[in-house]
């Protein structure tokens, strides 16, 4: 079973800070670091160390192009569908980290590059069963063209709505599973889910849409999924949270990987759970993302 995922490409600047500045105020720092991300290549890292055969598909520009193919290689991704762009930078998030939360502004770059022609290239590689994971980093009509060919393929479809944007109501219908956050969830639905409760009143807003499956991440109270009447929970781990930059691609990575190996779905969410709780105890992106030997359930 292989794992496709088309999506952005970025590096990340990061920094942390005491306090989120004021307008016009400058404030001490520390701890720079640049670090590969971007949520496509953040979820392939997740997929490929947590056991995936693990395809990533996007672009990278002159700018940081080569690191960020280099660290995709050394996690054990597939990069024959990365393409290098010339005359564009790799894409850039500029993350402040204050009290282990982050806040990350993006310029896509190389990510605007990637096209029907490259996804239909690394499509014509997958077997119906594979699965094909997005998200919303790239142009949107490419979302929606990947998930029209993922489906066309008999692929399995994830995505992970984020950052969250207006949709064509075309999308809903090609999710196998919808998977956000609680933020996300509510700005689809109009509903914030603090409980399951609130993860079956979001999944009946998205199933009116034709999502078919909701999983929703709800931070310190685990996760919750939906599919018709079933209602399946997973508990968060009790960890300090020093980076949550990457928990969320973790999460999406580890549960793509389980159900993937036909894992039940509570395996996977619990699976997936404890993934991401290694990940937000370390600082940075990709290299916190755990292996498959350190999330032993």
């Amino acid at each position: 079973m292989k794992l496709f995922v088309v999506g952005s490409v970025n590096m990340d600047l990061v920094v942390k800070a005491p306090f989120v500045p004021e307008k016009g105020m400058t404030i001490e720092g520390s701890g720079f670091m640049t670090n590969p991300g971007g949520k496509g290549a953040n979820q392939a890292v997740a997929c490929a160390k947590l056991g995936g055969e693990t395809y990533m598909v996007g672009c990278v520009g002159e700018a940081f192009g080569e690191e960020l193919l280099e660290a995709l290689r050394g996690y054990g991704v597939h990069t024959d569908f990365v393409r290098r762009e010339k005359g564009v930078s790799s894409g850039i998030a500029v993350i402040t980290v204050v009290d282990g939360d982050n806040r990350i502004i993006i310029d896509r770059g190389a990510n605007g590059r990637v096209s029907e022609e490259l996804i239909d290239a690394a499509l014509s590689r997958a077997e119906r069963g594979d699965y094909l994971i997005l998200q919303l980093e790239i142009e949107l009509p490419l979302v929606k063209y990947a998930l029209e060919k993922g489906k066309e393929k008999g692929m399995t479809t994830v995505l992970n709505p984020a950052p969250a944007r207006e949709l064509p109501p075309e999308i809903f219908p090609l999710c196998d599973w919808f998977v956000p956050n609680q933020t996300e969830a509510r700005f689809y639905t109009g509903i914030y889910p603090e409980d399951g409760a609130g993860v079956r009143a979001c999944a009946e807003k998205l199933a009116e849409k034709g999502v078919k499956r909701t999983l929703v991440t709800l931070g310190k109270e685990g996760s919750a999924y939906v599919c018709g009447k079933a209602l399946v929970t997973a508990q968060a781990y009790p960890v300090e949270a020093t980076d949550t930059t990457a928990a969320g691609d973790t999460f999406v990575g580890a549960l793509t990987v389980r159900l993937s190996e036909g894992a039940p779905i509570s395996e996977a969410m619990k699976f997936a759970s404890k993934a991401s709780s290694i990940a937000v105890t370390r600082a940075g992106a990709q290299q916190s993302v755990p292996t498959r030997e350190e999330v032993k359930i």
